[in-house]
């Protein structure tokens, strides 16, 4: 190992030089490993002083591996790949039982919260984290083993992706709301109530405007009110009798069911997107997370809980 340490004294250059190779450029690298591109040129010509040979043909605007260094960067994947997954495994034993799942607040608090009874007595061994964040995180930069996110596999190459949800969205007030104005029975009579908006800071999120559109209602005639940029705090304004707002079906289908919220007029945008549970294709689920991603799926069948 001692020779080996001569030849390569940082493990950060073969890193460096695996990225560089997988995408044929020093720049995409350098965005990648959050490096500047000057930092990935002098790694790589540090480990060509190093090997004593030229590892990247550099042409206009991009770079390619020479033929030995298309053989050194296919040893250096096969190592880096088995390396990582025993790191990936042994942080996962030494964490047991805990899984850690990456959610929005607002599917913490309206899908998870209620359905934790049930996933307690369904798992009791698990000692499941929650992780919220005001934008979706890097599940792998992270070291975190599920998520649920919104949209399409495409979206997301380096993950697996199972559908949790369909997108479907129709408005709701909360039970005290219609006692004092008529009930909107059309999505046209939706225009002439008071209206909340989601502004959704960083995620992308279908608007009223959206929804009126899907209706066949012209998207200029919305009225402005009350905008917010959380979506718990919509659904509380809602339930307080601030107006009127979008529901999400899978987020807010508990509360219609208990008769906190209202579903109003018979029409629901679908958009065709679903929300997914998704783990890294390169991560090696422990057991407690299989148990934890194979829990979640199975509740596309179960109904929302009841107290």
């Amino acid at each position: 190992m001692g020779t080996l340490r001569s030849l390569l004294p940082s493990i950060n250059s073969l890193v460096v030089f695996e990225a560089a190779g997988r995408l044929s450029s020093f720049t995409a690298a350098a965005r990648e490993l959050h490096m500047t591109q000057a930092a990935v040129s002098y790694a790589i010509h540090r480990l060509e002083e190093q090997l004593g040979t030229v590892l990247f043909l550099r042409e206009h605007r991009r770079v390619r591996l020479s033929e030995m260094g298309a053989r050194f960067h296919a040893d250096v994947a096969i190592g880096l790949s088995h390396i990582q997954r025993s790191a990936q495994d042994l942080r996962a034993s030494a964490a047991g039982s805990h899984v850690t799942l990456s959610c929005s607040t607002a599917f913490a608090a309206f899908w998870m919260v209620p359905r934790m009874a049930r996933f307690r007595e369904d798992l009791p061994q698990v000692d499941l984290r929650i992780q919220t964040a005001d934008r979706d995180l890097d599940l792998l930069g992270e070291g975190i083993p599920l998520g649920i996110r919104g949209g399409a596999p495409a979206d997301w190459p380096h993950y697996e992706a199972e559908v949790l949800a369909p997108e479907e969205i129709y408005p709701v007030c909360g039970a005290g709301y219609l006692s004092g104005v008529d009930r909107p029975v059309r999505a046209a009579d939706l225009l002439a109530h008071r209206l909340i908006h989601l502004e959704e800071p960083f995620r992308s999120a279908a608007t009223w405007r959206d929804w009126f559109a899907s209706a066949g209602i012209d998207g200029t005639k919305v009225p402005s009110g009350l905008r917010i940029n959380d979506y718990v705090l919509v659904v509380q304004s809602v339930i307080e009798g601030q107006g009127i707002a979008l529901g999400w079906r899978h987020l807010v289908e508990g509360l219609v069911s208990k008769g906190v919220l209202v579903r109003l007029t018979g029409h629901a945008l679908t958009t065709g997107k679903d929300f997914h549970v998704i783990w890294p294709k390169e991560a090696r689920l422990s057991r407690p997370a299989q148990d934890v991603r194979d829990w979640l799926l199975r509740q596309r069948m179960a109904p929302p809980a009841r107290s």
